[in-house]
């Protein structure tokens, strides 16, 4: 947390504020990124161009951030591949159970005081926990 810095976190917050809000304006549905990538899937012409520039701005976003701000850190993963592959399963089917992802939980629903979405979020939440104090001990 050595780069956390107040100004740049409310900024942030309030961009995403502002994006998801526009989205859900502008398409009537929130933001959430699994809805949005698994109608990639589902090959409906009418519904598919945007939801491919929604992912390239997500990816430019980062490489926009990466060079304009020398972000030059770099993520050392020491897991096998096989579990983080497992890992991502299970993200994946924590996430098609609960009806969305964190983007969609966390950002979306809980601005819309949706009571599913403030359950969903709390369990993310709950399990991140656990899952960091299982790995900090093993």
């Amino acid at each position: 947390m050595e780069n956390f810095t107040p100004i740049s976190s409310l900024s942030g917050g309030a961009i995403i504020g502002l994006a998801v809000a526009i989205f859900l304006y502008t398409h009537g549905r929130p933001a959430g990124v699994s809805g949005i990538l698994i109608g990639l899937f589902t090959w409906q012409k009418r519904d598919y161009a945007w939801r491919i520039i929604f992912f390239i701005g997500l990816i430019l976003g980062t490489l926009i951030y990466r060079l304009s701000f020398g972000f030059d850190e770099t993520i050392s993963m020491y897991e096998s591949p096989i579990l983080l592959i497992i890992s991502g399963l299970l993200v994946g089917l924590g996430t098609a159970f609960s009806g969305g992802c964190t983007s969609g939980h966390g950002v979306c629903g809980i601005s819309r005081l949706s009571p599913r979405s403030i359950i969903a979020t709390g369990i993310f939440i709950l399990a991140a926990l656990i899952t960091v104090t299982i790995t900090l001990r093993v």
